[in-house]
């Protein structure tokens, strides 16, 4: 396993087209100066041993000692010892609804990108709870099994969108079902459920029928509601601009709203709580707290324990470029001359 102590230094290879574009510009001037100073044959006259390719060579050189130089900087460090640890802490899934109506920008910037920061913010949160995230809409998809690997965790959780899942609706009962299968450990004692949702949904007897599955299962429902009761219609974008609000079949601008009754219903059944995820710090402290009064489990997980710095491999690659650089010269080798591989030779005078 790779970690990388200091990610800010990554932005220093954006320096690397900038230089090449330089680069190039220099050359251009240089070849148009060459020919206000003397004809191009004359030119190769006067200087035999100027070689066409050794600037682009020494280009290359520079760009890997940058590269390495910065990689350096970054200081990469490698996992050397895997163990394995004792942990204690509750298994949690994060249900996240992906529906269109997620779209809709009463609460900015959107309710989904709302909801992926508030389950973002509490996985920030957590020290050694298991977690887990499923993506719904008109159906549930898996998205992340049970893990310790926050960072997999959020990485997985940015990757969500409104269109991962053909099936549109707000289906909540097929997000509860599936989580259920989730919690692989019969000795969790404590097995939470965060559905994150505007509670827009279609089939409110099933989802309490999927409710009370849950809880004789030990599982406890909480859920977080993000939109505004007073609505907001769902922009259709195209590259990143609003070009229609989504319509119904009469003609009618759709207006969503936050649906929090059944999200409260479904909360009291599944023996959690509701929590408004407007404000995201209050929504992240009141699910503290929650974790906090539970019971933790004692789990083994295998994580690496020590890690080296790696710093020192690049910083020596540079200066190893940087020193052949020193012997790369902008005239023609003469070896390399004798065997005439571009057939210059053979050229016109």
């Amino acid at each position: 396993m790779i970690q990388l102590d200091e990610k800010i230094y990554l932005y220093l290879l954006g320096v690397l087209p900038l230089v090449v574009f330089l680069f190039f510009i220099h050359q251009i001037w240089k070849r148009r100066v060459q020919r206000k100073f003397a004809d191009p044959k004359l030119l190769g006259g006067l200087a035999p041993d100027r070689s066409i390719f050794k600037p682009q060579i020494k280009m290359i050189l520079l760009l890997m000692a940058l590269t390495f130089l910065t990689l350096g900087l970054v200081n990469p460090k490698m996992g050397t010892k895997l163990e394995t640890v004792k942990r204690e802490g509750v298994d949690i899934v994060f249900a996240v609804d992906v529906s269109k109506s997620m779209l809709a920008e009463d609460i900015a910037p959107n309710r989904l990108e709302k909801a992926k920061r508030l389950v973002s913010e509490i996985i920030n949160e957590l020290a050694s709870d298991r977690v887990g995230i499923i993506a719904y809409a008109g159906q549930a998809y898996p998205q992340l099994p049970i893990t310790t690997d926050y960072g997999a965790a959020k990485m997985f959780l940015q990757s969500m969108n409104t269109d991962m899942l053909s099936s549109q609706g707000t289906a909540i009962n097929e997000a509860i079902k599936l989580a259920a299968t989730y919690f692989d450990d019969e000795e969790q004692t404590n097995r939470v459920l965060f559905i994150i949702s505007d509670g827009e949904d279609h089939s409110e007897g099933a989802v309490i029928d999927a409710v009370d599955l849950a809880t004789e299962q030990g599982i406890q429902v909480y859920t977080i509601g993000v939109g505004q009761p007073k609505g907001a219609p769902i922009p259709i974008k195209r590259n990143g601009v609003v070009s229609s609000l989504k319509k119904d079949s009469e003609g009618e601008v759709v207006i969503t709203r936050l649906n929090e009754e059944i999200l409260i219903e479904i909360a009291s059944e599944g023996n959690g709580a509701y929590i408004n995820g407007e404000n995201t710090a209050a929504a992240v402290e009141a699910i503290q707290e929650i974790l906090a009064q539970m019971d933790k489990k004692e789990f083994e997980a295998k994580q690496f324990a020590e890690f080296k710095d790696q710093f020192q491999w690049f910083l020596a690659g540079a200066l190893l470029i940087l020193m052949l650089d020193i012997f790369v010269l902008e005239r023609k080798t003469a070896w390399l001359r004798k065997l005439d591989l571009f057939n210059e030779k053979k050229l016109p005078e």
